[in-house]
């Protein structure tokens, strides 16, 4: 199930929220976590079973490591179990796959098993992990209420995608928070803002994409295939920053507090930058629970660039099993590291700042390219035909009509320009009178109106990071 679903808008959702206000204070917690396993069951009803062995092994792990100390095998063992359990689950074929031929010569082959992925492995896989090593380093105390465990990891705003919650910054919100009229109103604002980037935006942007990339690229214009990559660039921000401000605000309607993922990644002036902007919670996980633990930048310049190119090889691997995955961690770490190297101290001097971000916003472009296509192959062809000439079959007109085109121009403003005027303008604009809280509540009523609208009247619906 996805927030962006008729069923969760117009019946779980008021059903929780209603028996979450009317119940005490003892029950919430339990209440939000049944509702969490139901949330999850309803889409994966054989893998709430696998969720549920991963928190209580988690949480098994976290009271040993507080009873028995700082054993370095203890934490060891629960970081191989629980990326064993990711790694039969998400990467088992792509490693048959891949290691099958290798072996064919040793008569040995790694025998095919239809795994399907549970959703949201990846995120809840990381966030338990995440629990066991702060306990290990003593940043907080194992959680004694496996019910509060559970609730940390099966919570179902950021159980599907994130954000990537760590235990250290909502311990105290598990076990004290309230829920103020202002935090619930800015709550709605958030998810129908989020609902709004996902519907609208996205889904239109990801119709026209998946219809082009059904085609050879040797048979779509230049043309399209720049705009091409320009659409989906926008969808996978609008679709997973969209998803990711649904989430903030129904953490905010029930008294949870999360860390912003995004932070205006387009406006980037570097690929050092755009990871600062991009997908925070998971730049901050790797950076805190690998980058660091391996030295970071303290024991030398090139140890300092392995470090970077493993966190980004780890960070393209756990995206998803498959060789484009890969190649744009990679290609993103390439480009850290050359910042790192020299490039970084010209792209900070001021006189370079709009080719700066011109570099950024091309390089990110070129990167989303690897992450869409199905193949390595079909990527190089995509990129290939973006810069040469050639008579092609399927030309913009066939899909850019005067709707996608309004669609895009706001997208592209509200990239950069709208957020900015805001933030620079919204003291003064709110400090005139009460008439602009009502007006922008009618813009928002407005919002999730065309929103649902859009989905009772269009059943192509995708989640792009649904599969991770």
């Amino acid at each position: 199930m996805v927030f962006s679903s008729i069923i969760f808008l117009w019946v779980l959702l008021p059903c929780i929220l209603l028996l979450y206000y009317v119940s005490p204070k003892p029950f919430k917690n339990g209440i939000l976590t049944v509702f969490s396993l139901f949330f999850y069951a309803w889409g994966e009803p054989r893998y709430v079973v696998l969720m549920i062995f991963s928190v209580l092994l988690n949480y098994g792990f976290g009271r040993l490591v507080e009873k028995f100390g700082k054993k370095r095998w203890l934490l060891a063992l629960c970081v191989t179990l629980n990326l064993l359990l990711l790694g039969y689950f998400k990467y088992y074929n792509f490693l048959a796959e891949v290691l099958n031929p290798l072996l064919r010569g040793f008569d040995i082959a790694l025998p095919a098993i239809q795994v399907t992925l549970p959703i949201g492995i990846s995120f809840y896989t990381f966030q338990a992990l995440s629990y066991v090593v702060d306990v290990y380093r003593g940043e907080n105390q194992a959680q004694k209420n496996p019910l509060n465990m559970m609730l940390y990891i099966s919570f179902f705003p950021q159980l599907i995608a994130g954000p990537i919650v760590k235990y250290h910054d909502i311990e105290e919100q598990i076990e004290n928070r309230t829920v103020t009229l202002e935090g619930f109103s800015y709550g709605v604002k958030r998810f129908i803002f989020g609902l709004g980037k996902k519907v609208i935006l996205a889904n239109t942007f990801a119709e026209v994409v998946d219809a082009v990339y059904a085609y050879q690229a040797a048979d779509v214009s230049q043309a399209m295939l720049w705009l091409t990559a320009l659409l989906y660039m926008l969808q996978i921000y609008f679709d997973f920053s969209g998803y990711s401000d649904m989430a903030i605000g129904l953490g905010k309607m029930f008294g949870f507090t999360f860390i912003e993922n995004f932070r205006l990644p387009y406006t980037a002036t570097s690929i050092q930058d755009f990871w600062r902007k991009w997908h925070i919670s998971l730049s901050s996980w790797f950076k805190e629970y690998v980058y660091i633990p391996l030295g970071g930048n303290r024991r030398g310049t090139a140890r300092t660039y392995v470090n970077l190119w493993t966190v980004f090889l780890l960070t393209g691997i756990w995206h998803g099993a498959g060789w484009t995955f890969i190649f744009w961690g990679i290609y993103h770490g390439f480009f850290n590291v050359l910042e790192r190297c020299f490039l970084g101290k010209w792209l900070k001097q001021e006189k370079f700042r709009p080719l700066a971000h011109i570099y950024a916003v091309f390089v990110v472009l070129i990167g989303w390219i690897f992450f869409r296509a199905d193949t390595i192959g079909q990527a190089f062809s995509f990129i290939r035909y973006m810069f040469v000439p050639h008579s092609a079959v399927v030309l913009m007109e066939r899909y850019m009509n005067r709707k996608l085109w309004m669609f895009l121009a706001a997208a592209l403003l509200a990239c950069g320009p709208v957020p900015w005027f805001w933030m620079k303008w919204k003291g003064r604009v709110l400090a005139q009178d009460g008439s602009v809280t009502v007006a922008s509540w009618i813009g928002y009523m407005a919002i999730l109106w065309f929103s649902i609208l859009l989905l009772v009247n269009n059943t192509y619906n995708p989640f792009i990071y649904f599969r991770f």
